[in-house]
């Protein structure tokens, strides 16, 4: 098996601020492995939740590449146990997942949403997300948005302060109606309120028709969330505070659900794990992004058959997507009959 690495800059249209950070753009790293004249494409999203970085992703593949050498593709077990012994970042370990995935479908013909037995037609609608913005911008970006995107479900990013929160929030509500347009509502708080704050605002929310709240609390504040759910007046999900499958059961008795990215998982394996161990606790499941191309993208909307929420959205918000064959219709992010993942470099 033949591994190569690419960097691929991206630069967002608009730049996404969140609670803790403004981003303007990142530089990937595509991953290909290439055995028997197929080739399966990969792709690391550095970001700052799992604290990978492209240069660390190069060198997890640099320590990866003698062990990995007498490998083949379709031993992803195997392959698996090597890269769990030598250790390495998530962001490179679902980089070579996605890319061995890839390569598999290719292989034989099919999409992986095929391979693993899903039905396509359960997949939910994605929401697509609105950055914090000043307010007096807040009106003319979301507008934009709904015009580019059509979107049917907008998750607005909050956590800046209570009154600033709610002065946005209003805002971009008032902006979709005078544009036309009737969204659901979901809301990300990226760990930026304390429990007091949270307390405040997620009435206030649910009374504006707000669906669920991702992260209300910071990360090491899990404890706080067992109050704050227990008078909940509507669904709070945990992003920043699970990762991987063993990361779910502490968390089961004070969540509604959990935000999976493969970013954090380290893949798709590891993606599933977390489905099932979240489903015996039943949670609920949303999968989301990072600063990720249709590549990425693509991975992860292969198993939205399984999930109850989607927010894969950040390939629409690319001036240079490297990539085809993932695009946003009707509200959906469709899984298509190409084989693998079903992208072609542009």
């Amino acid at each position: 098996m033949k591994i190569t690495l690419s960097r691929l800059p991206l630069t967002k249209i608009i730049p996404l601020r969140i609670s803790r950070e403004v981003i303007t753009g990142s530089v990937n790293l595509l991953v290909t492995v290439e055995e028997d004249g197929v080739t399966g494409m990969g792709e690391v999203a550095p970001n700052s939740v799992t604290g990978d970085t492209t240069k660390s992703a190069e060198e997890d593949f640099g320590r990866w590449s003698e062990a990995l050498q007498d490998t083949v593709p379709y031993e992803m077990q195997r392959i698996e146990n090597i890269v769990t012994g030598a250790g390495g970042e998530n962001g490179a370990r679902a980089a070579l997942d996605m890319a061995l995935y890839d390569w598999l479908g290719k292989k034989a013909q099919l999409p992986i949403w095929r391979l693993l037995g899903l039905d396509r037609q359960l997949t939910p609608p994605t929401s697509v997300t609105v950055g914090i913005f000043p307010v007096d911008e807040i009106g003319s970006v979301t507008g934009d948005i709904l015009r580019r995107t059509g979107a049917h479900i907008l998750k607005v990013k909050l956590g800046i302060g209570v009154d600033v929160d709610r002065e946005m929030f209003a805002a971009v509500q008032k902006s979709a109606a005078d544009a036309g347009y009737a969204p659901q509502w979901r809301v990300d708080a990226n760990g930026g309120w304390n429990l007091a704050e949270a307390r405040m605002m997620l009435p206030w929310l649910a009374d504006r028709g707000v669906e669920m709240v991702e992260q209300p609390l910071a990360v090491g504040q899990e404890e706080d969330l067992t109050d704050l759910y227990r008078h909940r007046p509507l669904p709070i999900f945990a992003d920043e505070s699970v990762h991987v499958a063993a990361d779910v059961p502490r968390l089961a008795s004070c969540v509604d659900g959990v935000n999976l990215k493969l970013m954090k998982t380290g893949g798709l394996r590891e993606a599933l794990r977390l489905i099932a161990v979240a489903r015996v606790h039943r949670l609920k499941i949303m999968i989301g992004c990072m600063g990720e191309s249709s590549l990425a993208i693509s991975a992860g909307a292969q198993i939205t058959p399984l999930l109850d929420y989607v927010d894969l959205d950040s390939h629409l918000n690319l001036r240079d997507d490297p990539f085809t064959g993932c695009s946003l219709v009707e509200g959906r992010v469709p899984l298509s009959d190409l084989p693998g993942l079903g992208i072609s470099i542009r």
